[in-house]
């Protein structure tokens, strides 16, 4: 079957990816909600609604209708969604390959299901956006030789254990780079000489001198209010300001690999001794992971080099194959 489209919902951004055409779309994942006399009504979605977090009056609220992979906000995903897709001057009636978090349930798969039927998608598949990660890296999904990845995203890291063309264990940790803002945010305003600043500030300072080495001296001006004086203030934050904040996220994650390779039948874990375990999302680049992680994980690793796109790289070579997608939805 030949589909047209693959979507991504993600914790950080929604990424299309269209037949033919490539990456199409990639804004964030959020809705800006305005309420009023006559109720709430949709102000912006996507990068209208990214430039109004942290900057609106009390009646307009920005939110992503998708948490931790699950839809939890059915009427305002549908309207982002549809959006999104118009922007992209998509035919109705076509057929979507739709990526999702390895660990839903049966009823949150069915959410998904009438969300992109309400839009009038003839035919909805939805695949686990590890095994398209996979596929984006490289490996030979329908191997009998077991692959190990760790995608590290927006709202949640996936962990899973794939061979023979499915997940063989999986599961899905509730931290991504989302939560990271916010205890970076949290970390800065409870400091002796506090400062209150917004996610979006937090997400700069992740990314641009949050450091997992133990000496890195990168710093940036930041401005907020003073936790102690409520008044306006610039601060200088450094790497080490937020370090602990970002080795608590990473402890969890190496933890939970270890875990689950310690549980896996002795021929499947020594296929992951032997290949090494595979880390990809956008916070796979975070700086002084690769040291981190040679320190914490006793097996084998690679990062990603299109860690962030990896999915969808993914899915644009299964819309490609059809006889290989044909071979993993069945």
């Amino acid at each position: 079957m030949r589909y047209n489209y693959a979507i991504e919902l993600g914790g950080a951004n929604t990424t299309i990816y269209a037949r033919g055409q490539g990456f199409v779309l990639k804004e964030p994942t959020l809705v800006a909600v305005e309420s009023g006399v006559e109720g709430y009504k949709v102000r912006a979605v996507g990068d209208e609604a990214k430039k109004l977090v942290w900057k609106t009056q009390d009646e307009v609220e920005v939110f992503s209708p998708i948490v931790n992979g699950v839809i939890e906000n059915f009427e305002y995903a549908e309207f982002m969604v549809e959006t999104f897709f118009k922007k992209v001057k998509f035919r109705r009636a076509s057929n979507v390959l739709v990526l999702i978090p390895c660990g839903l349930k049966d009823e949150e798969k069915a959410n998904y299901y009438s969300l992109f039927e309400k839009l009038g998608f003839n035919e909805v598949s939805l695949l686990p956006s590890v095994i398209c990660s996979l596929v984006g890296h490289g490996v030979n999904i329908l191997s009998p030789k077991a692959s190990m990845i760790v995608d590290i995203g927006g709202m949640t890291t996936d962990i899973a254990v794939v061979n023979l063309g499915s997940i063989f264990k999986g599961v899905t940790l509730g931290i991504g780079g989302k939560g990271m803002d916010i205890a970076i945010s949290n970390a800065l305003a409870m400091a002796k000489d506090g400062v209150l600043i917004g996610l979006p500030t937090a997400e700069r300072v992740k990314n641009e001198i949050g450091s997992l080495y133990k000496n890195d001296m990168l710093n940036m001006e930041v401005m907020g209010m003073d936790t102690n004086l409520n008044v306006p203030k610039t601060r200088i934050v450094s790497s080490k300001d937020v370090r602990h904040v970002l080795e608590a996220y990473m402890d969890e994650i190496v933890r939970t690999v270890n875990v689950t390779i310690n549980t896996l039948p002795p021929e499947i874990s020594a296929d992951i001794i032997k290949n090494g375990v595979i880390f990809t999302g956008g916070v796979s680049q975070l700086t002084g992971l690769d040291e981190f992680l040679k320190t914490n994980l006793t097996y084998n690793f690679t990062i990603s080099d299109e860690a962030a796109n990896e999915p969808m790289i993914g899915a644009g070579k299964l819309l490609s194959d059809e006889a290989l997608l044909g071979k993993i939805l069945s």
